[in-house]
């Protein structure tokens, strides 16, 4: 009997998944169309909804909307996320920058603070503060979100700690070595997760392009770091279920020009910002990196190399020949069939890639399949940002929503 009430509970959790999962990736449905994607029968998803329209987890929205000019007759009521059901706080960081927003459970950006982040920021306040003190600034501003809020999700640079409670090494000072999400999860009561940021690019390209969602895909992050996150037939991968690969920190020249990590000769050192101006005005390669490039400045060095700057181009074809065999040592072990390049270096792909294409042609892999598409998404901020909103209300949706018992509510 146990055993039954068992597999009976596990098979209403994983049908209340289905359906959360087909609304989280195709917004409102009708429960025609809900029964069509999920494969589950209509009166199934009819009583599956009436709970979670009884739980305030969904509601109904009437349309007037025809997909066919030639229907007729009342429109179809559609159900969709209840946006005051649940919020979430993301937290995105950087060498430069941390982006604080409040997203209800529909997936509505609510409120953003931005903050500036300097070397001295967590030498003058300690991570776990930081991250208190914003999320404390959210909750004050909107009010109506503190009772309903349910996860904290951050993006970082660096490598994690194996039980996620902060950064074994991270490229921004003083942030690693200290238990800040496990501080954060302590005083505020919520749910923590950390996510790399090489990974949510990966996931948030799967979900802003649908023509990429079953392809392979190599994201590729060129700015204050280099960063990958692979998406190999629809599926993310990376050195761990937290992790990504650190495409970065690959060695590109032994004993090369010194990286922000500390070790020499990484692709990073050669393709980041810091590692095209270190290039372009000629510093020493044992010179120590900049600890943040402006992103006028940057975008300066771009424009000179667009204007024929032999210096400025040249930072940029060593960045490129650096990324392209990091490329081409990946593709004889995963074959993508699309290069994303996200971030500022996107702006600067038609500098970076003839030196790429150069690389990747002279692999195996390349001559016999050819090259894989290349293309440039200048805001690297949407894809993280999508990738993290998406992971977060996405862990929301099968953790707590689908193991909603009758009758309860969030």
């Amino acid at each position: 009997m146990t055993r039954n009430v068992s597999d009976s509970d596990s098979v209403r959790r994983q049908n209340r998944g289905l359906i959360l999962s087909a609304l989280r990736s195709g917004g409102p449905q009708s429960r025609t169309v809900l029964a069509g994607v999920t494969g589950l029968s209509h009166a199934s998803v009819t009583a599956i909804m009436q709970d979670l329209l009884a739980q305030r987890v969904v509601e109904e929205l009437t349309s007037s909307d025809r997909t066919d000019g030639r229907m007729r007759g009342r429109p179809a009521t559609m159900v969709g996320f209840n946006r005051a059901a649940a919020f979430v706080v993301l937290f995105e960081i950087d060498v430069n920058r941390l982006r604080a927003s409040l997203v209800d459970y529909s997936g509505v950006l609510v409120d953003r603070i931005e903050t500036a982040i300097t070397p001295t920021t967590f030498i003058e306040t300690a991570p776990s503060a930081f991250f208190a003190t914003h999320l404390e600034s959210l909750r004050q501003r909107t009010p109506k979100a503190v009772k309903s809020l349910r996860r904290i999700a951050i993006s970082v640079q660096g490598i994690l700690e194996p039980d996620n409670s902060g950064l074994k090494w991270s490229p921004i000072a003083k942030l690693a070595g200290t238990s800040f999400a496990g501080d954060l999860a302590s005083s505020s009561g919520l749910p923590v997760a950390l996510y790399k940021r090489g990974r949510l690019l990966a996931e948030g390209t799967r979900w802003l392009d649908p023509s990429l969602h079953d392809t392979s895909v190599a994201t590729v992050f060129v700015g204050s770091t280099v960063a990958m996150g692979l998406s190999l037939r629809g599926q993310i991968t990376g050195r761990s279920e937290g992790g990504a690969t650190e495409f970065g920190h690959m060695n590109h020249i032994p004993n090369g020009a010194l990286c922000r990590c500390g070790m020499r000769g990484c692709i990073e050192a050669y393709a980041a910002d810091y590692g095209i101006l270190r290039t372009s005005y000629s510093v020493p390669e044992t010179a120590p990196p900049a600890p943040a490039v402006p992103a006028q400045q940057f975008e300066a060095l771009i424009h000179r190399a667009e204007t024929g700057d032999r210096d400025a181009t040249h930072g940029f074809n060593v960045a490129g020949r650096a990324i392209g065999y990091g490329l081409s040592r990946m593709m004889a072990m995963f074959d993508p069939t699309h290069i994303l390049i996200v971030g500022p270096g996107a702006r600067a792909l038609n500098l970076l890639r003839p030196e790429i294409a150069a690389a990747l042609s002279s692999s195996l892999v390349c001559k016999v399949n050819g090259l894989p598409r290349i293309l440039a998404h200048p805001d690297e901020r949407e894809p993280i940002f999508t990738g993290l909103m998406m992971k977060t209300l996405s862990s929301l949706d099968q953790t707590d929503i689908a193991a909603l018992e009758s009758g309860a509510r969030l």
